[in-house]
């Protein structure tokens, strides 16, 4: 038998009147209240399920990322290490989430294609300052919010504001490495393009690594960033394939066609040329 004591512990313990419960700390209520299927379609759920949960992780991404630029333009190397690990394995789950929609079948997904007209994953306003922090920068992505004057602006903010390439080039500088006007006072809102300069900082890293470690190991950490944000891209790439083949994709876009260019991105141009170089 269980003591009066206890039977009071217990009750008080289940009792949520006067103190946060699991739903109402996560906001289950609302967070389930905006999932809402516009057909009867069975798979519709599970593709709304992986747009809202790879949503998240992107806001999560955006916030590590805008963190350790922060970091870096204060001069500080170490501490950003902490907030890319945590993007990398943010961008392990986006990437998984992938896996989990290839489940769903070309003539699944027909069921409900239709029914969200032109809405799309090319309008989403995390992946696009996901891509805008790490470098990818185009004033002709910005066009589908123009509708949204407030996330325009942030973006547009973001596309004038140095990329987390571009602050760590500026640490480079700092520490001694020679780098010239041009590449330090770049036009941020041009994609980047490798140098010859940059590339020699590079080399002078990592052929002295001792000396230079935590430079060496931002360089890795960023290079893990990129490389995973390819595998995204390229599991994007075929699960559209997959799904819909060749056809054009909702918002717009050429669908497959579309995604298979964009796997030609390069983020950070000279930390994959120095492999060679080296």
């Amino acid at each position: 038998m269980t003591s009066p004591d206890a039977d009071s512990a217990a009750r008080a313990h289940m009792d949520f009147t006067r103190s946060l419960s699991y739903g109402d700390y996560l906001q289950l209520d609302t967070l389930r209240a905006a999932h809402r299927p516009v057909t009867a379609a069975h798979d519709e759920h599970l593709f709304i399920t992986v747009h809202h949960v790879s949503e998240l992780w992107l806001d999560l991404i955006v916030r590590e990322l805008t963190l350790a630029m922060t970091q870096l333009a204060a001069g500080i190397t170490d501490a950003p290490l902490k907030g890319l690990t945590r993007v990398v394995r943010a961008q392990e789950q986006l990437t998984q989430a992938w896996e989990v929609l290839k489940t769903m079948t070309p003539a699944d997904y027909l069921q409900f294609r239709d029914a969200f007209g032109q809405a799309s994953g090319f309008q989403s306003a995390a992946y696009r300052r996901v891509e805008i922090l790490l470098g990818n920068r185009s004033t002709t992505l910005l066009g589908p919010f123009e509708h949204q004057p407030d996330v325009h602006a942030a973006l547009l903010a973001a596309l004038h504001a140095p990329s987390v390439y571009d602050l760590t080039l500026r640490l480079l500088a700092a520490r001694g490495l020679a780098l010239p006007p041009a590449v330090l006072n770049r036009d941020p809102t041009l994609p980047p393009t490798s140098h010859a300069d940059v590339l020699a900082a590079w080399l002078t890293v990592y052929r002295d690594p001792v000396t230079y470690w935590d430079l060496y190991e931002l360089a890795e950490k960023l290079l893990d960033v990129e490389d995973n944000f390819r595998r995204w891209r390229f599991n994007h790439l075929t699960t559209v394939q997959r799904t819909i083949g060749m056809k054009g994709g909702s918002g717009g876009t050429s669908g497959s066609g579309y995604l298979q260019r964009a796997l030609g991105v390069v983020l950070f141009p000279e930390l994959w040329d120095v492999r060679t170089a080296l």
